[in-house]
């Protein structure tokens, strides 16, 4: 790698890398694949397929579909849990896919304010 010469670090072959540039890549990188997350999508089911939700990967909630046949106004708690169950699920899942598209780019150094 580099030596120490008067008690500087020296590269040996070649000049050093342009960190300025190699952040200012990263971030463009960072911007589109954050953007592109917008256009991509996670779909979770809750209680066989009673409550159906769509959300992308900037976790909005796109869409919300309940199978007419667990509408029993006896029990609306039921269709509630279904709901936040499908929910929670999918923001989960929406987490992980960010993780794993932003994690790619920063090769796991865990930087803080990244996914």
């Amino acid at each position: 790698m580099g030596r120490r010469k008067g008690g500087k670090q020296v590269r040996l072959g070649g000049r050093p890398p342009d960190m300025r540039k190699l952040a200012q890549e990263l971030e463009a990188e960072m911007l589109k694949a954050q953007e592109a997350l917008g256009a991509e999508t996670v779909e979770v089911s809750a209680g066989g397929g009673a409550v159906t939700v769509v959300m992308t990967g900037h976790q909005k909630l796109r869409s919300v579909k309940i199978d007419p046949e667990v509408l029993d106004p006896d029990d609306v708690e039921m269709l509630e849990d279904l709901i936040v169950a499908a929910v929670n699920e999918a923001v989960e899942r929406s987490q992980q896919l960010a993780a794993e598209r932003l994690g790619r780019l920063t090769g796991g150094l865990g930087l803080p304010g990244l996914m």
